[in-house]
C-alpha cells in the first residue's frame, strides 16, 4: 500500500515533468553575420527547456548549403541539449537549386582553403557570441562538404573541444597545418566511399600522426559517400547512397564523443 505523502510526491513529480515537457519547444532564429565584407545568414537552434547555459555545436552544411538537412541535424542536436548554429559558408541568399550549382559552390571553396577557413571561423565566432553558450564547451560537425570544412576549421587552430566529420573529404593541401589542431577529432567514414579513396584516408592518417593529433577514424562496412542522407537513394553503385545502419551508428558515435568532450 502506498502512503499518502509518497503518493503526493509522485503526483507532484509527474505534474512537474508534464509541465516542463509542455513548455519545451525548439526555437529557431535567423542570424545575420559577416566574414569580412561577405554577408552571411545562419540558423541558431535550441531547445527552450533545460539549463540556461549549454554547450554549443557548429553545424556546417553539405554541398547544398543552408537548407532542410542541416536544419534537421541542428534540431536533433538541440533536443540533445546543445545550442546549435548552422553556419553559412556560401553567403546570404546563395542556396544551390541543383547538383550542378552545388558542385560549383563547393568546388570554389575547396579550391580556396583560406576562404573556406575564413567562413567557418566567422561562423564559430558568431556561435560563441550567442547567450547561453558555455565558452569552453564548443564543438563542430559537418556533412560531406561540411565535413571537409569542419576539419579545415580544426586545421586553422580553432579552440574547439571536438570536431566530427560525417563522410567528409579528408585531403589537405597543407598537411603540416595538423600541428595547429587543438580539438579532438572524430572522423566517420564510409569504408567503400569512392570519392574519398583509401589513398586519401591513409594520407589523412599520416597527417594526424605527424601532427600529434588526438583523432579517431571509424569506417562503416558497406557504406559509400553520403551514407547519412536518405535523399541519396540506396544504390551504392552510384558512389553516394544512404545506409541506415551507418547513419544510426555514426550518430551514436557522435553522441558518445560529445559525452566525453562537451559534457561537464
Amino acid at each position: 500500500m502506498t502512503s499518502a505523502p509518497l503518493a503526493l510526491a509522485r503526483l507532484l513529480l509527474a505534474m512537474t515533468l508534464l509541465t516542463s515537457t509542455a513548455h519545451a519547444e525548439i526555437i529557431t532564429r535567423t542570424v545575420e553575420y559577416r566574414a569580412g565584407d561577405a554577408p552571411l545568414e545562419g540558423l541558431l537552434i535550441q531547445d527552450s527547456a533545460g539549463p540556461a547555459q549549454k554547450p554549443g555545436v557548429l553545424v556546417v552544411h553539405d554541398w547544398m548549403g543552408v537548407g532542410p538537412y542541416a536544419r534537421m541535424r541542428a534540431e536533433q542536436l538541440a533536443r540533445l541539449g546543445y545550442i546549435a548554429f548552422v553556419a553559412d559558408v556560401y553567403g546570404k541568399g546563395v542556396r544551390p537549386a541543383s547538383a550542378t550549382e552545388a558542385g560549383a559552390q563547393a568546388g570554389k571553396f575547396k579550391k580556396d582553403r583560406p576562404l573556406l577557413r575564413g567562413r567557418v571561423v566567422a561562423a564559430l565566432a558568431e556561435l560563441r557570441k550567442q547567450p547561453g553558450v558555455i565558452p569552453g564547451k564548443v564543438a563542430a560537425i559537418g556533412y560531406c562538404f561540411g565535413g571537409t570544412a569542419a576539419l579545415e576549421l580544426a586545421r586553422a587552430g580553432a579552440d574547439l573541444s571536438g570536431v566530427v566529420s560525417f563522410h567528409g573529404g579528408l585531403e589537405s593541401p597543407t598537411p603540416a597545418d595538423a600541428k595547429a589542431i587543438k580539438a579532438k577529432l572524430l572522423v566517420l567514414h564510409g569504408a567503400d566511399d569512392p570519392f574519398v579513396p583509401p589513398a586519401e584516408v591513409l594520407a589523412f592518417e599520416q597527417e594526424m600522426r605527424s601532427g600529434g593529433v588526438d583523432w579517431t577514424l571509424v569506417k562503416y562496412s558497406g557504406a559509400v559517400h553520403a551514407f547519412t542522407q536518405e535523399g541519396a537513394g540506396r544504390d551504392n553503385s552510384k558512389g553516394a547512397a544512404y545506409n541506415a545502419t551507418a547513419d544510426r551508428r555514426s550518430w551514436q558515435a557522435m553522441r558518445d564523443f560529445f559525452d566525453e568532450v562537451l559534457k561537464p
